[in-house]
């Protein structure tokens, strides 16, 4: 007898659906439908992916309960379903994608404070009396709605905001809301003809590539071409790759635009998440910024897609589903027939191929918006240098803060030394877990390892000898932080890394202070280099650009060129002129050569060719099989037998070989390659391959995952 039942995704680490029977109305859930489901002695969440059949109901369990009838709409599941199979993901990660943190757990959800407020009616003639602080928040709000965590930075307490709720005085912002718009600045030939190409594909797909030099108005034409979508009633989806970009942008969108923009990430409550998804999926939000969970986001009349500093490596999930959001979203923009512009001052390699290719068009602004010109380049040689910062850089900086200019520094490392060690014995500080050296924070007196996040107070004498005085090699953030502030006295020196930034909100406060124009110096790591606007900055530098030369990660010099364009285009964006320092030991080198004669395309125009010569991606399709284990040979011996399954197929298998970094928090990791120039043909064989490694014997043994197109070796 043939019973009907549904396949549901179900969160575990398995490489298949389950099959359920209905629950006791016998009415099948339509694919979509979210369900509390039995599994073994748990009750879990699952989503229903389709309808199928059985011959015997014997074994089955039954859907205990179906919570949302059709919650997922049947495109945003197939997009799902897509990118599990393409990344190589168990099916249950389809609950994690589509669903927010608060419809993955069986416990009701409580929801938490509006993350919006206005002023209500009854705020409007409201005498609070000698309570000053709300009366400030009731002024405030006379102007406009707020962020609650705006309120908050700006030293209101929740209890005095739950007061005002309470009264009726305040209430839960509209989302969607008119606001008054302001009319943007006037357009360049080179922005008008972009936004032109964005509006002649409003109503069909083509992904644009618009490929900006920094301080461009890229932003701007993102901004043109979502009021046309808004206007036709559809909703925009702005991909950022950092949580910090998001207060200003979010600011600059509703002034632009006249609505209100939602912002989805992971740095919010489960409740503000929760808002978010549902104002999405109803269609009340019509701007939505987010990171790149936002991909998934059920929006029922989605326009235009916006990934805005698409080359940034944080698109790429490096856990669980280890999907690429930028990738992702052309993929939704495909399969939902809708334009998605791709903007970046250096695009990534993968992009700018999918261009020359036909795949992609190219849309260029090789000028500055506002007729800002672009920062004066030089190298600085280190050679011979004492000290962490050499003469010649500290009379610069000293040069331009006199003049009223701005300072931003370089180094993509935090804490105050990469390496501790003894002068007498040479021992020298390192992870007992990785093979990686310890980082020494100077302020906590610490050693701490930024692989695994091991810790340990810092030695007073070594170790091994005894003697007393340690040397603190190199400069990190923390050291740079300490000299200048002993330089320039006073100057605020800002720090900007995980370590000084660790507070919400934290980093878009300190943004506004230094949009303020004041002289100041920032130092700090990546964080400063991704889509910044800072008027009053004069002088930008990257201190040490010498690692990125001599990497066995064959994207290091990609990733040093984006890096540099990227803090060089942070100079001289105002009304004042800009100047770019790049330091190195090896001046002569001829990537620094090129990166300074060059603009950024000509420069990857090269990356491309040497790719192509050497069959590395984008010139091919890789992925990567990894295995970590504590003891190295279980993690080979898994890839060995993996790589014996694929017997003989189409695709070049390399390896096993071991990872960059070898030795991470305690596991050997060691991976295998595979590589195709033809895409489908890796796709064909990878999938089922995939599913047949659950049942090795070896994979009780290791933990192993499938990294699809990687970032990372």
């Amino acid at each position: 007898m043939v019973i009907a039942t549904v396949r549901v995704a179900v969160p575990v680490p398995v490489p298949g659906l389950f099959d359920y029977l209905p629950p006791d109305s016998d009415c099948l859930p339509v694919a979509g439908s979210r369900v509390l489901v039995p599994f073994g002695r748990r009750r879990l969440v699952g989503l229903v992916v389709d309808q199928s059949t059985a011959a015997d109901s014997v074994s089955l369990k039954k859907i205990e309960q179906v919570l949302d009838e059709g919650l997922i709409d049947p495109a945003l599941l197939r997009l799902a379903t897509w990118a599990v199979r393409y990344y190589g993901c168990p099916p249950g990660e389809l609950v994690n994608l589509l669903l927010p943190p608060a419809l993955r757990r069986l416990k009701p959800f409580r929801p938490g404070p509006p993350s919006r407020l206005v002023l209500s009616l009854a705020g409007q003639t409201a005498d609070p009396g000698n309570a000053h602080r709300q009366a400030q928040v009731l002024e405030w709000l006379s102007e406009r709605a707020m962020e609650r965590d705006e309120l908050l930075a700006r030293g209101i307490s929740s209890g005095i905001l739950k007061t005002l709720l309470e009264k009726g005085w305040v209430e839960p912002a509209e989302t969607g809301g008119a606001l008054t718009a302001v009319p943007g600045p006037t357009l360049n030939q080179e922005q008008r003809a972009a936004l032109a190409a964005i509006l002649c594909a409003r109503s069909r797909h083509e992904t644009l590539l618009l490929a900006g030099v920094t301080g461009s108005g890229k932003t701007e034409v993102y901004l043109r071409a979502a009021l046309a979508m808004l206007r036709r009633g559809f909703q925009v989806l702005l991909l950022i790759p950092e949580i910090g970009l998001t207060p200003q942008l979010v600011r600059r969108i509703e002034a632009r635009l006249g609505v209100s923009a939602l912002v989805y990430h992971s740095g919010l409550s489960e409740g503000e998440r929760l808002a978010c998804w549902q104002s999405a999926a109803d269609g009340r939000a019509r701007v939505i910024v987010g990171t790149r969970s936002a991909v998934f986001l059920p929006l029922s009349r989605l326009g235009l897609i916006v990934v805005d500093e698409e080359h940034d490596a944080s698109f790429k999930q490096q856990d669980g589903a280890r999907y690429h959001g930028r990738d992702v979203a052309v993929m939704r923009a495909h399969q939902l027939n809708v334009p998605i512009v791709l903007g970046s001052g250096t695009p990534s390699l993968e992009s700018l191929s999918n261009a020359q290719n036909g795949r992609y068009r190219l849309l260029r602004i090789d000028r500055r918006a506002g007729g800002a010109a672009p920062p004066r380049w030089s190298i600085t040689d280190l050679r011979g240098q004492r000290g962490s910062l050499d003469s010649g850089l500290l009379a610069t900086i000293g040069q331009h803060l006199a003049d009223g200019g701005q300072v931003l520094l370089y180094r993509n490392r935090r804490g105050f030394a990469p390496v501790l060690m003894c002068p007498a014995c040479g021992w020298q500080a390192d992870c007992r877990r990785c093979d990686a050296h310890l980082t020494y924070h100077q302020r906590q007196r610490r050693l701490q390892c930024h692989h695994c996040g091991a810790s340990e107070p810092g030695p007073l004498r070594c170790p091994t000898c005894g003697e007393p005085e340690l040397l603190a090699l190199g400069a990190g953030t923390e050291r740079l932080e300490d000299e200048l502030k002993d330089r320039f006295p006073d100057t605020p020196v800002y720090r900007v890394d995980r370590d000084s930034m660790s507070q919400r909100d934290q980093f878009s406060r300190l943004l506004e202070e230094v949009r303020r124009g004041e002289p100041c110096i920032l130092v700090g790591t990546q964080m400063l280099a991704k889509g910044h606007h800072f008027p009053g900055l004069t002088l930008a530098a990257v201190l040490d650009a010498d690692q990125a030369l001599f990497s066995s990660d064959f994207r290091a010099s990609e990733r040093l060129g984006q890096a540099v364009y990227q803090v060089a285009g942070r100079a001289g964006r105002g009304h004042r002129a800009g100047q770019f320092i790049l330091q190195s030991r090896h001046p002569d080198h001829p990537l620094l050569d090129q990166l300074c004669r060059t603009d950024y395309l000509r420069f990857a125009e090269t990356l491309l060719e040497e790719r192509s010569v050497t069959a590395l991606p984008p010139a091919s399709t890789l992925a990567l099989l990894k295995a970590e284990a504590h003891q190295a040979d279980a993690a080979r011996a898994f890839l060995e037998r993996a790589a014996q399954q694929l017997g003989d197929c189409a695709i070049s298998v390399h390896g096993p070989m071991p990872a960059i970094l070898t030795r991470r928090a305690g596991y050997w990791r060691f991976q295998l390659w595979l590589q195709s120039p033809h895409r489908a043909r890796l796709m064909h064989v990878l999938p089922e391959w995939v599913t047949g490694l659950y049942g090795l014997p070896e994979a009780r043994r290791v933990r192993w995952h499938l990294d699809m197109d990687p970032l990372e070796i």
